[in-house]
């Protein structure tokens, strides 16, 4: 087992590990605890009920975080030319086709979100192995692949917060939801967000609990354990921030 640091050690004391906070009460435990030398992030870490080996129990979908994850966000579109430039004027960072293609295949990864339309999927197709186990493939699952008027409209959205979030091969989830120099309100109008969309997102067909666990943490700080049916019943609407 890996040992903790005094300083990790320490803020393990704030929190009561036999207690389910409420969400509010959670985020406030965090952002006491992130007391790192840099602005860490806070992040929602779920422990869920699929099994993601089923087609019909895997779970994804994007959301954008009303206050945004407080991060640059660098983007890079796969389009034709009327689409490349609609893109450059959305204020994309990189735009292009087969030469993109050629950089990633080369390597490059300089980038956290790819878009594409739907006649560059056949440049996009053979990068499977390359941004698929980053994360980053465009798919239709989550609004990634898209007709190239659609392209400012999704620009401005991951400028604004648009994440990604999907169950991973141990059934978990974990999403970003902002800084730790947030305002509290504004975390927990983003939690709500992210918990919203993600309840929308249970597959018709699961049978039980769909979430088992919901942890919040700072990168650098201890997990705070969320109240479970205080979480699924937020909404960003009734969330003051």
């Amino acid at each position: 087992m890996p040992k903790h640091s005094r300083r990790f050690a320490a803020l393990q004391d704030k929190v009561d590990n036999n207690k389910s906070y409420a969400p509010d009460e959670a985020l406030g435990v965090v952002k006491e605890c992130a007391n790192a030398k840099f602005d860490e992030t806070v992040e929602v870490h779920l422990r869920m009920g699929v099994d993601p080996r089923h087609a019909d129990q895997q779970v994804r979908g994007v959301v954008t975080l009303p206050n945004g994850t407080g991060r640059t966000v660098r983007i890079l579109v796969f389009a034709n030319p009327e689409g490349q430039t609609l893109a450059r004027e959305a204020g994309a960072d990189f735009v292009g086709a087969e030469n993109l293609a050629d950089e990633i295949m080369k390597g490059w990864t300089d980038f956290d979100v790819v878009l594409a339309t739907p006649d560059m999927m056949r440049v996009v197709g053979r990068l499977g192995k390359v941004l698929g186990p980053r994360g980053l493939m465009p798919s239709p699952k989550t609004g990634t692949i898209i007709p190239a008027e659609e392209l400012p409209r999704v620009i401005n959205e991951a400028r604004l917060g648009r994440v990604e979030f999907r169950v991973d091969k141990t059934s978990n989830i974990h999403v970003p939801i902002g800084k730790a120099s947030f305002p509290q309100e504004k975390l927990l109008q983003n939690f709500a967000a992210l918990m919203e969309a993600l309840i929308a997102a249970k597959p018709a067909t699961l049978k039980g609990n769909y979430i088992h666990r919901v942890t919040l943490a700072s990168t650098m700080g201890p997990g705070v354990k969320t109240d479970i049916a205080a979480a699924s019943a937020l909404k960003a609407d009734e969330v003051a921030a």
